[in-house]
């Protein structure tokens, strides 16, 4: 299902999208202030400006990809033009300091992965709605983890509590979106949730959690679809 399913309107949705993105990107800073001003300290305040980027950024840019493109060219492209934006910010030392760190691109890593795992599903799937389950993973079940981590822990790390919170959001989202397809796959979508909410946990080295959420979600996937349904 689509919005608008005509080819010349995609460079449209693309343009606006991406001014969505960027006015997502650029008013956080508002949050930021806010929040060092009433006394949080900044880089706990970064940790949730990030989130909320993941989601208002991520998150609404994945829902809306099914509803207004008909091909992942599009999505593909401006991801990876995020993904040098983000990127570029580090090289130069301009920063969006408020909600990038000197200490990881972590940030960089989510625009990646989002365009290649999106991208990757949608042709080998050929459906849009399984293509961006991966990133809605990325995007709220790791964004509500981390917001309730830093509330909880008051710092980053990789606490239980975060996970119980990122499959209460992932599940649904697994069984609604998996239950779309042709045939319905609920049970692989939630099985999706749970592999993306296990691996979260843990990093190594240059592979963080954005890299195994989308690898190891979009392996499942594949192979339920391979599989079939399983009710």
């Amino acid at each position: 299902m689509t919005l608008n399913p005509q080819p010349h309107s995609q460079l449209y949705w693309a343009a606006g999208l991406s001014l969505y993105v960027l006015a997502v990107l650029f008013l956080t800073r508002l949050p930021y202030q806010a929040m060092v001003r009433h006394g949080l300290e900044p880089i706990r305040a970064v940790y949730y400006n990030r989130k909320i980027v993941h989601m208002l950024a991520g998150g609404v840019g994945s829902l809306a990809v099914p509803l207004v493109f008909v091909n992942p060219w599009f999505p593909l492209v401006s991801g990876l033009l995020l993904t040098l934006l983000t990127n570029l910010a580090h090289v130069t030392g301009m920063r969006f300091y408020w909600f990038q760190t000197d200490d990881n691109r972590n940030d960089v890593k989510f625009a990646l992965m989002w365009s290649i795992s999106v991208a990757t599903l949608w042709w080998i799937l050929d459906d849009p709605w399984l293509a961006i389950l991966p990133a809605l993973y990325m995007a709220f079940g790791d964004g509500v983890t981390g917001i309730v981590r830093n509330a909880f822990i008051r710092k980053r790390s990789k606490n239980p509590i975060g996970s119980v919170f990122m499959f209460i959001i992932s599940a649904p989202i697994g069984w609604i979106i998996g239950g779309m397809a042709q045939p319905p796959i609920p049970v692989w979508g939630l099985i999706s949730a749970a592999v993306a909410t296990l691996v979260e946990r843990y990093e190594f080295g240059p592979i963080d959690d954005n890299i195994l959420i989308t690898v190891a979600a979009s392996a499942v996937l594949l192979f339920g679809v391979y599989w079939g349904p399983l009710l």
